[in-house]
């Protein structure tokens, strides 16, 4: 029906599922730690903003693609720990919404690789999540890439955030004459 049920960020972007430089949760017991023991305030929130996440973990980079053409151990870690985080994230979607019709795959990560895509349902079969290995191999955004029977459709969507927020835009503009 159009209505945000649950999201994986809280009071800020750095709750939830890792980014490319941002920690994602972390148990607040750590953070009184390196703030009792090493790092000032300051540090921390450099820490957590910019120097952790895929980066963090790695040792190497926070982008996917150069994490998926190496070799070491740090980027399989992080990719690792990453699709983890994404597939529990949409265990708990599935939760607050009583189940899934559509996994939508989107934005730089989800429409460009097919191996995190591979991985992260991989993990979610018994939700009913099927994906076509070749459909997803070869995918091109706008596709679907499940398997024919699978009772979950796995989409590949085109991220379009500037027509997203054209519209909201032209609304507010409409809300206010």
């Amino acid at each position: 029906d159009g209505r945000s049920v649950d999201t994986t960020m809280g009071f800020t972007p750095l709750e939830g599922v890792p980014m490319a430089t941002r920690a994602g949760s972390v148990d607040p017991g750590a953070l009184l730690y390196l703030l009792e023991h090493h790092l000032t305030l300051e540090e921390l929130n450099r820490t957590l903003e910019h120097e952790s996440g895929l980066a963090g973990l790695s040792g190497l980079s926070g982008d996917v693609r150069a994490l998926e053409t190496s070799n070491a151990p740090g980027a399989q870690l992080a990719l690792a720990v990453f699709t983890y985080r994404v597939a529990t994230a949409v265990g708990a979607m599935a939760t607050a919404l009583g189940g899934l019709d559509a996994l939508v795959f989107t934005a730089g990560i989800g429409e460009n690789s097919a191996s995190v895509r591979a991985a992260v349902c991989g993990r979610l079969g018994f939700l009913g999540v099927e994906l076509d290995a070749d459909a997803n191999a070869s995918a091109r955004p706008d596709a679907t890439v499940s398997k024919a029977q699978s009772p979950v459709r796995i989409i590949l969507l085109k991220a379009r955030e500037d027509v997203v927020a054209a519209r909201a835009a032209r609304q507010l503009l409409r809300l206010s004459s």
